[in-house]
């Protein structure tokens, strides 16, 4: 597997910027763009029912990606907006209700990334806020005496899904905390030391997708099926 992902090549300048291109596994190109809050499990929302307070919860959605809402049982909540969510449960209480409003708010949101490598405890770390790669990794035990740390690979989901890279110099940032890219990390970012060869992220991932939340996925191709 590993021969297969050989010859990790960075566009344009090879900066830590740069977009990671794999053989065989199709990375979309990097943006840095905010996409919109989807829902994930582990969030706690508040389903508020003006005209009906009495059916106003607070839930949280399940590892199933559901929430248990009354009169209507399960609405499927995960990878969700809000405004989307709220849409959809009007639709259902549309049958149970003569005027049926409903409000959907954010209490609290699970927040994980998974870390990888060569990292004395590889595995999901619980975010306490906001943190970047460097942080993520003292949190996973630091490096292994073997780490590559001049090309840790980030990567993390992008439009439409569609899974990005990118490499960063954390060798840097263990010098110059100040001026080193750190990268700040979002929810459920894929951070990966290598021992030898960037390329190996792609095994990681391979493996790492069937620890994602029901309703979140990393959409490329890749030469495992997966």
């Amino acid at each position: 597997m590993l021969a297969a992902l050989a010859g990790l090549a960075l566009a344009g300048c090879a900066t830590s910027r740069s977009a990671a291109r794999f053989p065989d596994i199709d990375f979309a190109t990097w943006t840095d763009d905010e996409p919109g809050y989807r829902l994930y499990p582990g969030d706690e929302i508040e389903v508020a029912t003006p005209t009906a307070p009495e059916l106003t919860r607070t839930v949280k959605v399940g590892p199933d990606g559901r929430v248990a809402l009354p009169l209507i049982g399960d609405v499927m909540a995960a990878d969700r907006s809000l405004p989307d969510l709220q849409t959809d449960i009007s639709k259902a209480y549309s049958s149970q209700l003569l005027r049926p409003v409903v409000e959907v708010s954010l209490k609290t949101a699970g927040l994980k990334v998974f870390v990888g490598g060569e990292v004395t405890s590889p595995g999901a770390i619980d975010m306490p806020g906001d943190i970047d790669a460097l942080q993520a990794v003292i949190m996973a035990g630091g490096f292994k005496p073997g780490a590559k740390t001049s090309e840790v690979v980030l990567i993390r989901r992008g439009p439409g899904g569609r899974a990005m890279a990118r490499t960063i110099d954390l060798s840097k940032a263990l010098k110059d905390p100040s001026r080193a890219d750190r990268a700040a990390l979002r929810r459920f970012d894929i951070v990966y030391v290598p021992r030898t060869a960037a390329a190996e992220a792609g095994v990681y991932m391979a493996q790492v997708r069937d620890m994602m939340p029901i309703g979140f996925s990393y959409s490329l191709n890749n030469p495992y099926g997966r």
